[in-house]
């Protein structure tokens, strides 16, 4: 890998509409995409409040609205409640394993069985398997899946960055005929054993916005700590 001295630059991006808070607008400041990422360089970004998608980190930066938050589980002071602990026994008899991050048939089909359910005809709708690999596979730092499998069939997957100090959860789908397993809240209690496992301390759960339904389930996991004016705080709620 080539030594890049010069730290990399930021771009902002065009003002667009906000998927989450209506009719607000959003801006968005972008890593240079030929920038050569290594995850001791993505250690430190996450830190700051930044993300993965595919080949591009990011973090939002709108002028007149500060209610993403970047959020992280500190894993070893997590306690599940009555409920997660009744979805994690309900789905004991599920087994997952730690994969490397590679194109997979069978992961596609899920993927695409999920988006149909969930996400028809808006942005994270790619059933093209080169954009699901751009989205999913491609990655410049230490990226892995989870797999989660009932009687040997793939029911779920986790796409799950590794920065140094935790994992941080990119995106995770599942069959959507299970509703009664509730495996997306699964799939988080079982990616903090494996920080656990690891002996590492956080797992991220990206970006979370007061008020906004499709994020509350992040703020069920506590405690839980924002980045706030710069600096992680425990979130009182």
């Amino acid at each position: 890998m080539s030594i890049q001295s010069d730290p990399p630059k930021l771009y902002l991006s065009a003002p667009h509409p906000c998927p989450y808070i209506e009719p607000e607008t959003a801006s968005t400041v972008l890593l240079d995409p030929n920038y050569e990422v290594d995850n001791s360089l993505f250690s430190i970004l996450i830190k700051a409040g930044f993300r993965r998608s595919g080949d591009t980190i990011y973090r939002p930066h709108c002028r007149n609205c500060n209610a993403c938050v970047s959020v992280r589980i500190p894993a070893r002071e997590f306690r599940a409640s009555r409920s997660q602990k009744r979805t994690y026994n309900r789905n004991n008899d599920i087994t997952t394993t730690l994969v490397p991050a590679t194109f997979q048939q069978e992961h596609f089909e899920l993927y695409c069985d999920y988006q149909r359910w969930r996400h028809t005809g808006d942005i994270m709708d790619h059933s093209d398997p080169e954009r699901y690999r751009e989205f999913m596979v491609e990655s410049s730092v230490d990226t892995a899946f989870i797999e989660y499998r009932l009687a040997g069939k793939l029911v779920g997957l986790s796409v799950c960055d590794l920065p140094e100090d935790g994992m941080s959860a990119v995106y995770t789908f599942f069959d959507p005929m299970m509703p009664k397993r509730s495996l997306g809240t699964y799939a988080i209690l079982k990616q903090l054993d494996y920080v656990r496992d690891m002996e590492l301390d956080w797992l991220y759960l990206g970006y979370w916005i007061e008020g906004c339904k499709k994020m509350s389930y992040k703020t069920q996991f506590r405690p839980i700590f924002g980045f706030v004016k710069k600096e992680w705080r425990l979130l009182s709620l």
